[in-house]
């Protein structure tokens, strides 16, 4: 075995090491042949006719790429800046979103139930992030020593010449990247108004399929008039798009149901099953079978056919044993048209979601507004909140209370005031579940002296939000259970691992830097954080556990450990390897073991290359 150096890798080179696997005939020189792939795949190797129905706009080419780049930076922790930090499974991230998407696709691939975001709408007034096209090196180099993140934005005025293109080439890569991030029954929910809707859906269809378009949700924003406008806008729109939509809809959850549904239940017949309610027994007779079409008798005598253009919805065997077993109701007297009993206990399923959100149902802008005004005491800090309502709506159908090893992540990654962390709250509060957020949010300046960015904004919501719910009552409504009320701060930062930046014949000034790349670690690194970014390159989520091993007397050697992940990262980041942390390594075999290139000698490489099967170094 030989010890690999660990390095960043791009969504190109994964994609093209997949595809080697399972087409080797494919590659000629270690080179991709698109012609050979599409004869592999049952096409025309010419390539045929090249042109299809698509979306497309300048800047494409060069979106998909920044989809695709390896990440340059890393995260750090934020201590003190969350609530119940040492218990808690939730993330708020502080940084730009796009990078951040790039960081987390090793951790948390296939592992999103639910993805909801609320983007800028481009209106003209927006800030939309301005992503950087230049050379990747000269793109960590400004990025690398830059303290926070708040100078990407900039404004988007229809008078600039590319209004959509700078939006669709923004918005492309953060969805391609969140796609990568969604279970097998996962789906994304995505907030839009009618100037980007069109371009929105045809963006989606591109990247999930046209296939997997769920539905397109109305929701009631507003209720009051707007005489300013030629036409007064009320609504807004959902979009949801799910990695299969076969899967989710198997997997995706009926709405509880309401006091308004639960008063039509009755007994009138005192029918020892219970409440229930009558619905109807024909239907339209375009599809029906000639079993459909018969007379039925009433108790009352009196003989009924279906109506004109309709049937009955059951053949006359099946109609026959529902009247035998009291299920089919003729009304008090007997001779009314005959309606099929539903009992409560057999509709406790709740109800079918429908694409119409009301606000009485889910809110509207101006009373999320309200309510965030009021936790914040009377204080105005965010202008257009989403309802919790709204996203709790969201929450209920498309995640369970508890996943698979309580794993049910809920993913926004424009955050905003932090409205999805609170919604994951108190849902969790309602039914005991046990779902987790994470959250990104940059760092945008406000002209809020108390809150400077809306990252502090966000952090102040989930405070308060957190105190709000806790207390006596903070146990959950159905379990008892107390919910996780808490969230971790990170921050998006530098890289701790220093990177090879060939010289390129120009600047002079970058040859120190080449020279300086074989160190290993930029200055100034901590254990803590270097600890971290290790996990994140070799996959392990941000809520894994990592503590000091006891069985290492030579070295401080730590074990990052997740019940997703069968092998343990053994991590160590002392200056020397020890002969007993080597000998010690043989009862690890099947972990990986992570330490500094330079604390290897060539005799200690070549005995740890013998002792595991994986060994890395920085």
């Amino acid at each position: 075995m030989t010890i690999e150096r660990m390095v960043r890798r791009d969504c190109h080179e994964d994609r093209a090491e997949l595809l080697r696997e399972l087409f080797p005939e494919a590659f000629t020189d270690g080179q991709l042949d698109v012609g050979v792939l599409r004869g592999l795949v049952g096409g025309d190797e010419a390539g045929g006719d090249n042109e299809h129905y698509e979306i497309t706009w300048p800047g494409k080419r060069a979106a998909r790429r920044l989809g695709a780049r390896a990440p340059t930076s890393t995260l750090c922790q934020l201590p003190g800046q969350g609530v119940d930090e040492s218990a808690t499974k939730n993330m708020l991230i502080v940084g730009d979103n796009l990078e951040v998407l790039r960081l987390l696709q090793k951790s948390y691939a296939g592992r999103v139930r639910a993805i909801y975001i609320d983007p800028p709408y481009n209106t003209g007034s927006d800030l939309l992030y301005k992503d950087d096209f230049r050379d990747p090196a000269a793109v960590y180099l400004e990025a690398s020593d830059q303290a926070d993140f708040s100078g990407v934005l900039t404004s988007n005025p229809r008078s600039g010449g590319r209004f959509h293109t700078r939006w669709l080439t923004m918005i492309y890569p953060r969805l391609a990247l969140a796609r990568n991030l969604l279970t097998e029954d996962g789906a994304i929910w995505i907030s839009i108004d009618d100037n980007e809707i069109a371009s929105l859906q045809l963006v989606c269809d591109e990247i999930f399929g046209d296939e997997n378009h769920v539905a397109t949700f109305l929701w009631e924003k507003r209720t009051t008039r707007e005489n300013r406008k030629v036409f007064s806008v009320n609504h807004d729109y959902v979009l949801c798009y799910a990695l299969s939509k076969d899967k989710f809809q198997a997997a995706r959850n009926m709405l509880p149901m309401t006091s308004e549904v639960l008063d039509r239940y009755e007994n009138p017949d005192n029918d020892p099953r219970g409440v229930w309610q009558s619905v109807s027994l024909n239907a339209q007779a375009g599809h029906a079978t000639k079993s459909q079409f018969y007379t039925i008798t009433t108790p009352g005598g009196r003989k009924l056919n279906p109506p004109p253009g309709r049937c009955w919805s059951l053949t006359e065997d099946r109609m026959k044993a529902l009247i035998a077993d009291n299920r089919v109701w003729f009304g008090a007297r007997g001779d009314n048209v005959p309606r099929r009993k539903v009992f409560l206990d057999e509709a406790r399923e709740g109800l079918t979601p429908h694409t119409l959100w009301t606000a009485d149902e889910v809110g509207t802008n101006d009373s999320a507004k309200k309510t965030l005004i009021k936790l914040f005491d009377g204080v105005e800090t965010f202008d257009t909140p989403k309802p919790v309502e709204l996203v709790q709506r969201i929450l209920q159908i498309g995640t369970r209370p508890r996943g698979e090893d309580d794993d049910e992540i809920v993913l926004d990654f424009f955050a905003g005031s932090g409205t999805t962390g609170e919604a994951v709250m108190r849902l969790n509060q309602a039914d005991g579940g046990s779902r987790r957020f994470i959250l990104v949010q940059l760092p945008e300046r406000t002209d809020n002296p108390a809150y400077p960015t809306i990252a502090e904004m966000t952090k102040a919501r989930l405070r308060r939000a957190a105190a709000a719910l806790a207390g006596p009552s903070a146990q959950t409504e159905t379990t008892g259970a107390r919910p996780d009320l808490g969230f971790r701060v990170l921050e998006e930062a530098r890289s701790n691992v220093q990177r090879w930046l060939p010289y390129d014949g120009g600047d002079v000034a970058k040859l120190p830097l080449l020279f300086r790349s074989h160190d290993g670690l930029v200055a100034g690194w901590t254990v803590e954080n270097l600890l971290l970014e290790v996990m994140l390159l070799e996959g392990y989520p941000l809520d894994a556990s990592r503590a000091q091993c006891p069985d290492f007397l030579d070295n401080v050697v730590y074990v990052v450990e997740h019940p997703r992940i069968p092998a343990r990262l053994l991590v160590c980041l002392d200056g020397e390897i020890g002969e007993g942390t080597v000998d010690k390594l043989a009862e690890f075999e099947k972990d990986i073991f992570v330490c500094c290139e330079s604390a290897l000698n060539d005799a200690l490489k070549l005995r740890i290359a013998d002792a595991l099967h994986r060994v890395k170094t920085l």
